[in-house]
């Protein structure tokens, strides 16, 4: 074995200058024995001090410890560093594995100078998770030691999470002007660990509502809808040059959209989304229904009918608040488009699986636009029911069938529950 030498000039396993033997006993093994120097061990170490300072030791120069078979290398190993100046400690190690598996021994036997050694080196290298989850149960028997072993493990405080978050959302909603391509990589992991840190979070959901976070948000929103809006201008002079591009771009735009809508609806901004989606909305049919793409942007139009219902699900289901007025231009700016693009969509995805909508979405799209009716004055109800029915024939998706049969009965019942003070009574009285 090579020697490892200490700044006195003694070697570790020196058998002409060693005074005394120290054996990692292995149960059904035969030991090996290394040869040291009570100096050393006694001053790098309380447990050997304690075993040298007794008499059976110094009549015998040997001393026996038990060690478990996966842990021997490590105890060896820190036996050896006993022999090391302390600024060299931290040098002899090339991974978190044998670092810890030494930490370990040495704090075992009390060895404190290979024990600093161990977590200097732990603290300033890379954990993987395994790793990680070792380390915390390591720290938990040394006490306040483990203070800068675990620093970076403590949670950060609510300042430092807020600018991290506000930061992402900057990333993550392009708000950087220009926005460079290659940063779509850092854009995408930005929405990703926003979703992963507001998920079922109460410490980060306290800073979601804090109001310069939120106002970010709203920004970054206005952001993306401004975006998707100047894409569709561009999108005649880019669909002309190369029409898959042209699309992947406004697919960029309204995914990132789609994103968003998803971080609104978790922190309770939803209004934010479905008033912007509904002033751009006219602004979007105009371009798409374009005679130029009435046979292209399929996936355009797809993603279309999925954000749009994030925005009719909203409102449908009570979500976002809404006048009736603004409800009705919702309505009957979307559902002519969804009753006539649905079935061409079904037909084209014949060939291209991608185009395929999920049944489930469709679904909730279906009850959240029935509800909007139903939620309507009976007036506008029956506007929106007969163009549905004018085309119900031909476009059988949207079915409002559920939607036409209340607002029957509710025709049929109406001066019954309607009554008295609702038409010039002093004393109204409503039954329902």
């Amino acid at each position: 074995m090579e020697p490892v030498k200490l700044v006195e000039g003694y070697n570790f396993d020196d058998h002409t200058t060693s005074d005394v033997r120290v054996c990692f006993k292995l149960i059904d093994e035969q030991p090996e024995w290394f040869s040291c120097h009570s100096s050393v061990l006694s001053q790098n170490s309380k447990y050997f001090a304690d075993r040298l300072g007794q008499n059976d030791i110094r009549s015998n120069s040997c001393i026996e410890i038990e060690c478990p078979r996966a842990e021997y290398d490590h105890y060896v190993k820190m036996l050896k560093l006993m022999y090391l100046p302390g600024e060299s400690v931290v040098d002899s190690f090339d991974s978190v594995k044998s670092a810890l598996g030494v930490l370990r021994a040495s704090n075992s036997l009390g060895c404190e100078l290979v024990t600093k050694g161990c977590i200097a080196y732990i603290e300033a290298a890379s954990w993987d998770e395994n790793e990680e989850e070792e380390i915390l149960e390591v720290a938990r028997s040394l006490g306040s030691d483990a203070v800068s072993l675990l620093a970076r493990l403590h949670a950060p405080s609510a300042d430092a999470v807020k600018n991290v978050f506000i930061s992402a959302i900057r990333f993550a909603t392009c708000m950087e002007t220009p926005f460079p391509p290659f940063l779509d990589d850092l854009k995408t992991s930005a929405q990703e660990q926003i979703d992963f840190m507001i998920h079922e979070d109460d410490e980060t959901a306290l800073v979601t509502m804090d109001e310069d976070v939120r106002s970010v948000v709203q920004e970054g929103t206005t952001k993306l809808l401004s975006g998707l809006r100047t894409g569709l201008d561009l999108l005649a002079t880019e669909f002309d040059q190369s029409p898959d591009l042209a699309e992947k771009g406004i697919l960029s735009s309204l995914a990132d959209i789609d994103w968003v809508a998803n971080l609104l609806a978790k922190i309770e901004m939803m209004h934010a989304f479905v008033s912007g989606w509904s002033e751009i909305s006219d602004h979007i049919l105009s371009v798409v229904h374009d005679k130029k793409y009435s046979s292209g942007l399929w996936a355009v139009k797809a993603k279309l009918i999925e954000v749009t219902g994030k925005a009719l699900d909203a409102v449908g289901y009570g979500t976002v608040v809404l006048p009736a007025s603004s409800r009705v231009h919702l309505l009957k700016t979307w559902l002519p488009y969804i009753q006539m693009t649905k079935p061409l969509l079904d037909e084209n995805s014949k060939d291209e699986t991608s185009l395929q909508m999920d049944s489930d979405m469709c679904q909730n799209i279906e009850s959240a636009i029935v509800s909007m009716v139903l939620a309507l004055p009976s007036d506008d109800q029956a506007d929106i029911l007969s163009e549905w029915m004018k085309n119900a024939e031909q476009f059988r998706y949207p079915d409002l069938t559920e939607a036409f049969e209340v607002w029957c009965y509710r025709t049929k019942t109406a001066k019954r529950r309607l009554v008295g003070g609702l038409n010039g009574s002093s004393n109204p009285t409503v039954s329902l």
